[in-house]
């Protein structure tokens, strides 16, 4: 396991538009610590950080360079999908999130636990993560269990979204909601969607392959069944992608 991180977000789920915005932020040449960057980007301060810190845990933004992956997908002239309207797009930022490990939570929640139950309740995944910090890695100085009551809430927002006459357009508006990857099925309660993954399109997934075993020559079934976490996919559904 990493160094963990569980705070950078603010608080704030990662907004659709906020990806495209910090990437033009950047290529601007403007910075995140920068007294006006409230006012070209139009968010608060907080939200300032939150910005930076999705770029970052999606590996868009790395020691406050953009990456190529992210001229590639927000580029002004020929980016691939600037304004995220294809969901394999949204597919390939899931599997970053995950993959990067700049937020702990999201390769602790897909990966590890989710190697041991496809059920998702707030307080054993908090225990679980708890259990890593203080007996499996020697970063116990790291936990929290206010911050990381809320990095998991944060995470859940991203994934499912809040339906209700009293949520605001803003937070219904959950990045990742659209790949069905997490459904909750009682108050703080939740489950992995196992329904067929036909609509993670094969490129995306040969992308994640060769990201995840770059240089080797061949690769097992058994190496390639993380993916098959991280997506949400069967044995069955693998086979076929």
């Amino acid at each position: 396991m990493a160094r963990p991180i569980f705070s950078g977000h603010e608080s704030f789920a990662c907004k659709p538009h906020w990806l495209k915005r910090g990437y033009d932020f950047v290529i601007a040449g403007r910075n995140f610590n920068d007294d006006d960057a409230v006012v070209h980007l139009g968010v608060g301060k907080n939200m300032v950080a939150s910005i930076r810190f999705w770029l970052k845990a999606m590996g868009l933004l790395k020691e406050n360079q953009l990456d190529d992956i992210a001229d590639y997908l927000f580029m002004n002239e020929n980016g691939r999908d600037p304004y995220l309207e294809d969901i394999g797009t949204i597919w390939l930022l899931h599997f970053m999130l995950v993959n990067t490990e700049y937020a702990t939570v999201y390769r602790t929640t897909f990966v590890d636990y989710h190697r041991q139950r496809n059920m998702i309740e707030r307080s054993k995944l908090q225990n679980y993560i708890k259990h890593i910090c203080f007996d499996e890695t020697g970063y116990k100085n790291l936990y929290n269990d206010n911050t990381v009551k809320r990095d998991i809430g944060v995470m859940l927002h991203n994934y499912c979204a809040k339906n209700g006459s009293n949520v605001n357009i803003e937070d219904s508006n959950s990045l990742f909601a659209p790949l069905n990857l997490i459904c909750e099925t009682e108050k703080n309660t939740y489950r992995f969607n196992y329904d067929t993954r036909s609509d993670v399109p094969s490129l995306i997934f040969l992308y994640a392959m060769l990201i995840k075993f770059e240089g080797l020559n061949s690769i097992s079934f058994e190496d390639i069944a993380e993916l098959a976490l991280i997506f949400c996919l069967t044995n069955n559904d693998l086979l076929n992608i």
